[in-house]
Order: C-alpha cells, then structure tokens, then sequence
C-alpha cells in the first residue's frame, strides 16, 4: 500500500485523488495504520526490496476525544506536526535528512505564517502550509484521519475538507512537484464513508473507496505457532481455530480471548476443539447481540426490512421498496406501511450502520458476521413472524 501510494504504477494514479478505506469495528483497522502503514510511509522501507524516500506523515483519530470538534481536532493534529518540522532536533528530521537541503535539515523550517493561526480566517491557508512543506522537505505529505464520518453533517469539519481538497489539488495538479498531498480517511461506519466519495457536494466525491482487508488464515497460523513458541500445551487443531476466526467476524481481539479461555479451563482428556466451539459460540452471540439490540430499538418495521435484505441469496437485495416488499411488510405488522415509512426507516438502518447502499436501489447487510447469526437465529425459529426476537 505505501508503494501504490508514494511510488504509484499508472493504474494507481487515482489514489492520489483521495483514499478511503473501511471496515467493520475491531477488525484491526487503526492497528495496521498505527502499527504498519504509517511506519512504512514514514521510513520509505516497504518490506523486502522495498525501499523509497520518506512521508511526512499526520495522523489522526477522530475518536481519540469525542468532546472537540473533528474539524478542530485535523487542525491540532497539523499544527502539532509543523511545530515537530521547526525543530531540527526531532525525531522526523532523523528520516527527513537525506532528502531534504543541507540548510532545511540544519536549520527546519522556518514557516512564513504564524502557526497558531493555521487554517483560521486571518491565518495562512492549509494549501499555503502543505505546499511549502513538500516544496521544501521535497517528499510527500500524508495525512490519515481515522473515524474520518465523524466530519458528515459539521459545518466546521465540512469546510476543513474543502481546505484539504484545495490543498490537495495546489500541490498535486502542478506541472512539476517535488512532491504529493495525499489524504487517507479511515472509518468504521461504510455507508457513511462511502457517501463521502459519492456524493457530489462532499469535498473527495470521486476519491478511491475500498473496504478494509479482513485478517485471513496467516494470522490465525501465526498465533498457533506463537502459543506453541509460548509452551501453551492446550492448542485447537489449525482447522478449528481458522473456523473459530470466522465464526467471530474475523475480529482479533474476541479471537485470541477465545483461546485464552481455552488455555485456563479445559481439563486433560476433553476435546479441545469442541471446547473451543462453545467458547465461541457464546461470545458469538454476545457480539450479535450489540449490534441486533440496535435493530429491535428502531421498530418491527425497520426488523423485517433488515430481515429482507439478509435473506437474500445474493447478498444484495434489490426491490426493498416494491409493492410486492410493501405487501410483505403489511402483512407482517398488520397494518398498512407506506413507500415514505420504508424509505425513513432505511435511512435509520444506514445511519446505525446496520445496513449499506450498494448502488441505485440495492443494499446489503453491513456486517456479513451480524447476518450469518441473524439468518442461523431465523432458522432456527428464534425470530418472531415480525422480524423481532421470539420470547420463547
């Protein structure tokens, strides 16, 4: 990834319009930027054989304080990385050395604005600021906002994106640049960042949308042979703890405390793996149970929509609102629901993040974990006629 965005092959060029990636919560999104990405950015070195000059990087997590606005938050986080670059003696000037002038690596930089007031009216512009610094540092400037939804819907976030596409495109669009801006945000929630990049009025519209690349079977391999270095004797078979992996939505953190149960109470002669399974199938319906608990709150209307999307065999449903689907709904609540009453309730499934728009007219269940469990709960007769929960 730091290759196709710092070094990028002809069919890459488009990452440099924007990239937002996303993903489903506690799959190891923010941990592979803290831990991998932004690393590989910073010291250019992208694993074997890889080598390239180093990123200036920004990073920030719009949840890290929920109490400040996100448009000021972004601001913090630039501000705090142009102070680090006046300073000849931090860390960043270690990796910035061999790239940038003799004088600049000496000295820092000496900014022509006064930091304090970046990005406020009066102050210097976001494009003024990130222009001279890859003018001058003569490399990439990245910045990665993390939760990057939270700037829907706020006036002031809304217009700090606006800075950032104009940034963006004064650095980016010149015939001959030193180097590039690149914007990478990052979320939780997939309709709402996937709105960001095709909605006209959105300051990325257009920009790369991709979802977050789950953990596979590596990962499972590698905390088997971890234990093992570890002398931890109680170990499942591969097999069962790659399917243990995706019973519980490929999530890293419910995973390893799944084997850490194991390892504390299964006694000698029991099996292992059928052990392994109750564990999981416990925590699995906890998890579910978060997350369909927001569903029952929005109604039986919004249970029975959700029901229909997941039913579909092909993962994505079309003709929610039909007048076949308005029978079906009908018939289920015994009374009569109307195409405005589908279209209000949609909204609110997307906006808790229970389902997604695919494309014109088609959605699908957002977190294929949450619908693997709700289908198997259906089948099981646990669903009432309306969608809900069955008391029995």
């Amino acid at each position: 990834m730091a290759r196709q965005l710092l070094e990028p092959k002809v069919l890459d060029l488009p990452l440099r319009s924007g990239l937002f990636l996303s993903g489903l919560r506690r799959t190891g999104k923010t941990t592979f930027l803290r831990q991998d990405l932004i690393p590989a950015l910073e010291t250019g070195e992208w694993g074997p054989g890889g080598h390239g000059r180093p990123a200036v990087v920004i990073y920030v997590d719009l949840w890290s304080n929920v109490s400040i606005p996100p448009g000021e938050l972004i601001l913090r986080a630039v501000r705090a990385k142009l102070s680090e670059l006046e300073n000849p003696a931090s860390a960043i000037w270690s990796r910035l050395k061999r790239i940038a002038s003799a004088e600049v690596a000496a000295h820092g930089f000496k900014f022509r604005f006064d930091l304090s007031k970046l990005g406020e009216e009066g102050g210097a512009t976001l494009a003024d600021a990130f222009t001279q610094v890859v003018d001058e540092a003569k490399t990439d400037l990245v910045l990665i906002v993390d939760e990057v939804q939270e700037c829907l819907g706020r006036e002031d976030a809304q217009a700090l994106m606006q800075a950032l596409k104009a940034a963006r495109d004064a650095i980016n669009l010149r015939q001959s640049t030193p180097g590039y801006f690149l914007f990478i945000g990052t979320g939780s929630h997939r309709s709402l960042v996937q709105e960001m990049t095709v909605r006209r009025k959105e300051a990325f519209a257009g920009a790369v949308n991709v979802d977050y690349p789950v953990l596979d079977e590596g990962f499972v391999s590698w905390v088997l042979e971890q234990m093992r270095a570890q002398a931890i004797t109680v170990q499942p078979s591969p097999a069962a703890a790659w399917q243990a992996f995706r019973d519980l939505g490929h999530r890293p953190e419910p995973f390893l405390d799944a084997l850490r149960i194991l390892a504390h109470t299964v006694n000698p002669g029991e099996d292992t793996d059928a052990m392994l399974r109750a564990v999981v199938w416990t925590k699995r319906a906890s998890l579910a149970d978060r997350e369909l608990a927001v569903l029952e709150d929005l109604g039986p209307l919004a249970e029975r929509i959700f029901s229909r999307i997941a039913s579909h065999e092909g993962e994505e449903a079309r003709g929610i609102y039909s007048n076949e689907a308005l029978e079906d709904y009908t018939a289920a609540l015994g009374t009569e629901v109307r195409a405005d009453e589908v279209q209000t309730t949609v909204i609110a499934l997307q906006q808790k993040n229970l389902i997604r728009r695919m494309g014109h007219g088609t959605y699908s269940i957002t977190d294929p974990f949450v619908r693997q469990v709700w289908l198997e709960r259906e089948a099981r007769g646990e669903i009432g006629v309306q969608g809900g929960a069955n008391p029995a």
